[in-house]
């Protein structure tokens, strides 16, 4: 298995970089750049970036950027998938240094979403200076957050992600819309560090590519003044303010401009693997979270 370090970045698509730069700086509270090859830097740690957003005609979520530990990894990574039969692509060298990496191979999974596992981060490790005053986001060894990807190829997923990528299951939710109907399953899946899911999957298709990231700060008054600047740019919500039963994540879900979801949060589960219990939630939160609320507002 392939051994994954956590989410390093993220790739976004919009037809208009400066409206993601305005939410960027302005309600998420992160620093911008311009990114070597066309595109926009959104820096939140001493990386020079952690969301890269590339100009294109859709609005859609592009790639999940995955990190290795070293060459090393690296090299075994591809002997994994080879082993497996999955195909990769090694990235040419302009994309790897647009990424920052020395290093990425090409992937996509078997509902369609695509994945870069690189190794070898580029970093000048200057500052993190929010222009909203955002103290920091909690990143480091456990990856820039967490993203929930559309896998309606179920089944071959959850395979690919265990048996291949490494990942383990940190626990499950069985979604009824209707209380009659099918379940609708979404897995939650830890990588090699603390944060209680680097990704989940969610077995239904998605648009935009991609159900939502997350990015966590240190305070729940950090995560009120998102909200409150959120409301101030009228960025549409997507849910309100809530605490998330399985990782205990207090946070609320608004609309990117490139048409997927970010959850703002804080309090997030750092987890002990070693003496983790793997388990099924039947609800989605605490408190609060109301859904409907994106819908009222579509």
């Amino acid at each position: 298995m392939i051994d994954i370090r956590g989410l390093g970045y993220f790739v976004a698509e919009t037809p208009d970089l400066a409206e993601w730069q305005r939410y960027a700086e302005d309600v998420l509270g992160m620093m911008t750049s311009s990114a070597p090859g066309g595109g926009l830097y959104v820096k939140m740690d001493e990386r020079p970036f952690r969301v890269l957003v590339v100009q294109g005609e859709q609005r859609r979520y592009v790639a999940s950027g995955w990190e290795l530990a070293g060459e090393g990894a690296f090299k075994d990574a591809l002997a994994t998938l080879e082993k497996a039969g999955v195909g990769y692509e090694l990235a040419p060298q302009a994309l790897c240094a647009q990424r920052g990496m020395q290093a990425i191979a090409l992937v996509t999974d078997p509902s369609g979403n695509r994945h870069e596992l690189g190794w070898g981060h580029r970093s000048d490790c200057q500052p993190f200076v929010s222009p909203q005053g955002v103290p920091r986001f909690l990143t480091g060894a456990m990856g820039l957050g967490h993203t929930v990807l559309p896998s309606p190829n179920f089944d071959a997923s959850v395979a690919f992600f265990r048996d291949v990528l490494g990942f383990g299951l940190s626990d499950i939710f069985n979604f009824r819309p209707d209380p009659n109907g099918p379940a609708i399953r979404i897995h939650f899946l830890h990588c090699g560090n603390e944060r209680h899911h680097s990704l989940a999957i969610a077995e239904y298709p998605v648009p935009s590519g991609c159900v939502h990231v997350m990015v966590e700060v240190d305070s729940m008054t950090e995560v009120g003044r998102a909200h409150d600047r959120m409301v101030a740019h009228k960025v549409p919500l997507s849910a309100t303010l809530g605490q998330h039963l399985n990782d205990r994540m207090i946070s609320f879900y608004m609309k990117t401009p490139s048409g997927f979801d970010l959850e703002y949060g804080c309090g997030g589960l750092q987890v002990d693997w070693e003496h983790h219990n793997t388990f099924e939630f039947t609800r989605v939160s605490l408190w609060g979270h109301d859904f409907s609320a994106g819908q009222k507002a579509a």
